[in-house]
């Protein structure tokens, strides 16, 4: 019963954030940039285990991840606007992110941050 009310949470904001971009964009865009998934696993992480600092490390892991995941918002809609169908932007802009991904992870490590 847990693990079908973490899914119907998680569902509903998604499906609650792609209704709302129908009508508003904006007001979308702005709910979708909100941390609510890293929100939502650190609760469901910390419900699951109590422990405090994997909920931390999982927040220092999520912020030092942010900057790559970002490529992907420049990506897409430049392969959009290039005339790609969305299965391809998508497909083409997560293959950037995923590259870009393996090299910040390199170079973190280089300056001796381990995630």
């Amino acid at each position: 019963m847990y693990y079908l009310l973490k899914i119907a949470i998680t569902a509903l904001i998604v499906v609650g954030i792609s209704e709302l971009a129908k009508r508003f964009s904006l007001f979308a865009a702005i709910l979708a940039s909100l941390p609510l998934t890293s929100i939502l696993a650190m609760i469901w992480l910390y419900v699951d285990t109590k422990d405090a600092g994997k909920v931390a490390e999982l927040s220092t892991g999520i912020f030092w991840m942010v900057l790559p995941s970002l490529l992907f918002f420049l990506v897409f809609p430049a392969l959009m606007r290039l005339g790609l169908k969305l299965p391809w932007a998508m497909v083409g802009a997560s293959v950037v992110m995923a590259l870009t991904y393996t090299v910040y992870i390199f170079a973190l490590k280089k300056i001796g941050i381990n995630i």
